[in-house]
């Protein structure tokens, strides 16, 4: 793989560090927890989809775009990002906004909400839960070409090839750090949700023959159609980074244990995970992404799916400014 060939944006200066979770571990009795912290990642707040917009704001600016259209829940970190990237460039920045929790948005809302209106966000217009994202982002950039404006669309989650090639270059980056640390990876846990960090952890791992199973929690869609998303992005994301060999259907495992009523909708057990990550480790975790994914780590080491020596890297994939959203939740 050569990414080089990529126009790239840079927004974070250093590599995001790896962590121990003594403490956690001890606490579960488990195998040895290590925490990978993409929620330091560079652009307000950090966050997974910083890794994504470095490559897809590359090609934006290439066009010569002036402002950059996306989409996602209420509380989106992805819209938070887009919009803090175009703040860095220059730019500026429309978001359609999903509920897929009817009645969920509140224009006054903290979290992510309150970042988009500080950021200077141009618009925001919420759609019902169902709608065509992309035909609504399509009419934003209609909109702009009448102005004689220039949008760049960017699908949810930054989840495309090129967008998931972030991940492709987390994966170099993090084997590198493992090297040079002496620790033998034995498997890789993340949040599984649009699908972009998913498919790229994928792709760069098979690409780089690392063999290092990978587990994606979901914390929306059903075990079948998430593997079948995964695993296509993953191959068209591997072909882009000139991965010569297929990603093969093994090497996408989803778990949708963990998901509960529903996207966004809080859990006893996702109230646990963010609460032990706070207590024990002074981590923060958000409610949608890494709350749910964190307690299926949690719930995988309980059942003994690990062996006591594994080492296990949890990927923080950032999200916690929508923590202020939650306080009844996570304080009731």
């Amino acid at each position: 793989m050569h990414l080089a060939r990529f126009p790239r944006r840079r927004y974070t200066p250093q590599p995001t560090p790896i962590e121990p979770l003594d403490r956690l571990g001890e606490h579960l009795g488990g195998p040895n927890l290590f925490i990978k912290r993409d929620d330091q990642l560079g652009l307000t707040a950090g966050g997974n989809k910083t890794r994504k917009l470095e490559f897809l704001v590359a090609e934006a600016l290439a066009q010569g775009a002036d402002t950059l259209i996306t989409t996602g829940a209420v509380q989106s970190n992805h819209c938070r990002l887009t919009l803090a990237a175009a703040v860095h460039e220059g730019l500026k920045c429309r978001l359609v906004l999903e509920e897929r929790v009817p009645g969920s948005y509140d224009p006054g809302a903290s979290g992510n909400n309150f970042l988009y209106r500080l950021l200077g966000v141009e618009s925001v217009t919420v759609v019902e839960g169902g709608t065509d994202l992309m035909a609504a982002m399509q009419r934003e950039a209609e909109t702009l070409d009448a102005e004689g404006r220039r949008g760049y669309v960017i699908p949810g989650g930054g989840s495309t090839p090129l967008g998931a090639l972030g991940y492709v270059a987390c994966v170099e980056e993090l084997l590198s750090q493992t090297f040079d640390m002496g620790l033998r990876l034995d498997h890789i846990v993340s949040a599984s949700g649009s699908g972009g960090t998913h498919a790229g952890l994928v792709a760069g791992t098979w690409g780089a023959s690392a063999n290092i199973p990978i587990t994606g929690i979901s914390v929306r869609a059903q075990k079948a159609a998430q593997e079948e998303r995964i695993l296509a992005l993953a191959r068209r994301t591997a072909e882009l980074a000139g991965v010569n060999v297929e990603v093969p259907p093994e090497a996408v495992t989803v778990l949708d244990d963990y998901v509960g009523p529903g996207y966004s909708l809080p859990t006893d057990a996702m109230i646990e995970a963010v609460k032990l990550f706070a207590s024990l480790e002074g981590i923060l975790l958000d409610p949608v992404y890494t709350g749910k994914a964190a307690a299926g780590l949690i719930d995988l080491v309980r059942r003994g799916r690990f062996e006591r020596d594994d080492n296990v890297l949890f990927l923080h994939t950032g999200g916690a400014p929508a923590l202020y959203a939650y306080q009844d939740v996570l304080l009731g």
